[in-house]
């Protein structure tokens, strides 16, 4: 069934608005209630961290970010906090670290193809929430 679920909302969503066209293969495995649960809450753990999602934004649709440029565009994170979020989201699979050996060293940051087909994933769940209106406002909760 949610193999079925999961190709309506390819069809009837479309692709997220943002970033660029991402293909979502359909789901191999057969899901139970229990199995789908245990999943998700797995793939919920992937993304835990104050500042990951942030991250993860940041590089959606291609972008190629140094450290440097992360820092300047989240602010209130900390150098050892960014490091930290960077080497999970880069040990999960979902953000890929290029080193350029010159001088002075230059690191960027970018999403794998499997990190980056979490936009749709986020999107979907943006448009979802937007569906209830008692729902606090980001702006409000937002703590920098």
């Amino acid at each position: 069934m949610l193999a079925c679920v999961a190709q309506w909302c390819v069809y009837h969503y479309g692709i997220a608005s943002t970033h660029r066209k991402v293909s979502i293969p359909l789901a191999k495995k057969i899901h139970t209630p229990t199995t789908a649960a245990i999943d998700v809450e797995a793939i919920f753990k992937l993304l835990e961290g104050r500042w990951k999602l942030v991250i993860l934004f940041h590089l959606f649709g291609g972008q190629v970010q140094r450290f440097s440029d992360l820092e300047k565009l989240i602010p209130g994170i900390s150098q050892k906090m960014l490091a930290q979020q960077l080497r999970q989201l880069e040990q999960d699979g979902i953000v890929m670290r290029t080193v350029y050996h010159q001088v002075p060293p230059k690191v960027d940051y970018r999403l794998t193809d499997w990190g980056q087909m979490l936009c749709p994933a986020l999107d979907a769940l943006l448009k979802w929430a937007e569906c209830r209106e008692d729902l606090p406002s980001a702006a409000s909760s937002f703590r920098a």
